[in-house]
């Protein structure tokens, strides 16, 4: 009897569970999962891949380095026929995509070419995107840059945050790779060339990245806040000695005044490049001295 090819999953977020699940539920030949381990400082606010192979005494295994001359050999040693790499957030090197005879493919968070690199859903989310994806790709020693298998879309809303974005995007992973594991693994899934013309590329986000420039139009200053909005580390502003969190906000028509200028306290209104915000949700982090004022600026 012939074995099932054997496939090494590498992979992190719920995305990487749902596909992770999905594979087990069809009774793949899953031979390991290949992963991070959850970093202290980070809001684990979402299933991981290592929750469901557990439960189906997969090995988990957690390098800091898969490129080490010690994990190719042991890589090697499994013999993978098919790796799959679904929000894993290392780049994988040339000697193990090379490993698998039926090749290397990513699940990637946007409708490639646009959007890659890392946090693809908030940079969609941050630059106004309408519609978001994602997408199943080769793997090659450029990130997010191989030929695409298959994409499935979703709208999203102009107010949603980056987690309802996520939420909307995240069947779609299922999706395309339910479509497409029966090609993958007979070696006959179609493949189409990515036209570099049209890619944008975005590297990952720090908690810095949330600051708020005020001289920025009111439309762009909305769309940061909501791409770094709970669950995320937030946008913010500083004053006085004290940050200000800002998780909401929405557009306060009639107002504006220098960018930044305080125009008003309760509520708390914002003079933004072309008008300005209420911020609706916002908390101090630390005491201003002096208090905030109207006329104040950020």
């Amino acid at each position: 009897m012939k074995t099932a090819p054997r496939i090494l999953f590498f992979g992190y977020s719920e995305v990487g569970h749902a596909c992770l699940e999905l594979l087990l539920e069809r009774g793949d030949n899953v031979i390991g999962l290949i992963t991070h381990e959850d970093a202290p400082d980070e809001n684990i606010w979402f299933k991981t891949p290592a929750l469901a192979a557990r439960e189906h005494s997969i090995p988990v295994h957690t390098p800091e380095s898969v490129n080490t001359p010690e994990w190719i050999e042991r890589i090697a040693a499994m013999q993978p026929d098919l790796i799959l790499s679904v929000y894993y957030r290392h780049m994988i090197g040339p000697a193990i995509l090379a490993l698998p005879a039926l090749g290397a493919f990513n699940m990637h968070g946007s409708l490639l070419p646009k959007f890659r690199g890392r946090a693809p859903i908030n940079w969609a989310v941050l630059h106004g995107a309408a519609r978001i994806g994602m997408t199943l790709h080769r793997m090659v020693q450029r990130a997010d840059a191989g030929a695409i298998v298959d994409q499935e879309g979703v709208a999203i809303a102009p107010q949603d945050t980056a987690e309802q974005a996520f939420r909307k995007v995240l069947p779609c992973a299922r999706i395309v790779l339910a479509r497409q594991i029966e090609p993958l693994l007979a070696g006959t899934a179609a493949e189409t060339a990515q036209n570099d013309a049209e890619a944008t590329y975005f590297g990952g986000r720090t908690p810095e990245d949330g600051r708020i420039d005020w001289s920025r139009p009111s439309h762009e200053i909305f769309n940061l806040i909501r791409a770094v909005t709970d669950p995320y580390p937030g946008a913010f502003t500083d004053h006085a000695g004290a940050r200000l969190m800002v998780w909401w906000a929405q557009p306060a028509p009639g107002q504006s005044g220098q960018p930044g200028t305080i125009l008003s306290l309760d509520p708390l209104v914002i003079a933004t490049g072309d008008g300005a915000l209420h911020l609706t949700r916002a908390e101090w982090r630390g005491i201003p001295t002096p208090p905030p004022a109207v006329g104040a600026i950020f």
